[in-house]
């Protein structure tokens, strides 16, 4: 009896053991990363000439790509859409998913996912034409509001215009892009969705000062990277490599300095760059040098948001709470010891 009932609990055990299971290897053995993103966001994932992609999705992939192969290139990106963005990970279609995606408690415990750490901070906002008499989300009232169907977008809006007591008319769009081309059609008094988004979106536009944000932001949305459920090696890679580019920043690493503080004796810096005598790369089938390579390669966090959605690219944004902690902000990484 105790010889079968062995057996049987070896069967269940093997049952529930993810398909996948040694990630790394995998992509190790491809010769690539597959990410998945999203398309046509200005600031987090656009394509250029010569089709390169550029934004803070998809440097967050080059840096990942970085610490595995020593190079940023070795990246496919694979376009997720709303609708088969979770599908695609937990079948293993892709290995992570860097599309902006709203950390939730039903995404955590429910969608066979784990999330790696939050890439933006955004709330909901609402974009209104510039004249139009709407300075509120108040001013609102029974007006049409334009939202992507299948998004945290239309549940909070959902909550906010209830519990204000405010009527509205929700009008949804399979797409991103029906969405806005709606609102630009006049079909609805304003557009809504996380306020990066909207700023970027608003950068397309033939017009852009035609345009303003409202004030009021309505909800919280942590836009985090995820990966598939159930390999906890690979998850601790892609979140290791996310915090590498928070505490490289905090330690003031840049990819023009990087060289330079090889020879430092700061011993944060020695053991971030794999300098000390601990080697923090081994343990989860990285290089030693793999936060060295992330910097050098790719950059810094504070690098990486600057040239994609910082002041001085075109949507302008200030790092709010995504600047680090010491400066404000709620960027936060555990230290590399």
């Amino acid at each position: 009896m105790f010889g079968r009932a062995a057996a049987v609990l070896v069967l269940l055990l093997l049952s529930v053991v993810p398909a996948s299971a040694a990630r790394l290897d995998d992509v190790k053995t491809r010769g690539f990363l597959q990410c998945g993103i999203g398309a046509g966001t200005p600031g987090f994932a656009t394509i250029g000439p010569g089709d390169a992609w550029s934004g803070l999705e998809v440097d967050y992939c080059r840096a990942l790509a970085a610490a595995i192969f020593n190079d940023p290139q070795a990246v496919h990106f694979i376009l997720s859409t709303t609708e088969d963005r979770w599908q695609s990970l937990t079948s293993g279609a892709i290995d992570v998913l860097a599309r902006p995606s709203t950390w939730t408690m039903e995404r955590d415990t429910a969608m066979g996912v784990s999330f790696v750490g939050t890439l933006f901070y955004d709330g909901q906002g609402f974009l209104v034409k510039k004249g139009a008499g709407y300075a509120s989300v108040n001013d609102l009232e029974n007006q049409s509001v334009c939202m992507q169907a299948n998004t945290t977008t239309v549940l909070n809006a959902e909550d906010f215009f209830a519990t204000n007591k405010i009527g509205y008319h929700p009008l949804t769009f399979a797409s991103r892009a029906e969405t806005i081309q709606a609102f630009l059609d006049g079909k609805c008094a304003a557009y809504s969705t996380n306020a990066a988004g909207l700023a970027g979106d608003r950068s397309t536009f033939a017009t852009p000062a035609d345009y303003v944000i409202l004030p009021e932001i309505i909800s919280k949305e942590p836009l985090a990277v995820a990966v598939a459920q159930g390999d906890d090696q690979w998850l601790k890679v892609a979140r290791w490599v996310y915090f590498a580019l928070l505490d490289a920043d905090e330690l003031g690493v840049t990819q023009k300095n990087v060289d330079e503080l090889v020879g430092s004796d700061n011993s944060e810096v020695k053991r971030l760059l794999g300098l000390a005598d601990e080697d923090f790369g081994t343990p989860i089938g990285l290089t030693k040098d793999w936060a060295y390579r992330i910097v050098k390669l790719v950059g810094n966090y504070g690098e990486i948001f600057d040239r994609n959605v910082g002041p001085n690219s075109p949507l302008a944004l200030s790092p709010g709470l995504n600047a680090l902690w010491k400066d404000g902000g709620i960027q936060y990484a555990p230290p590399i010891r």
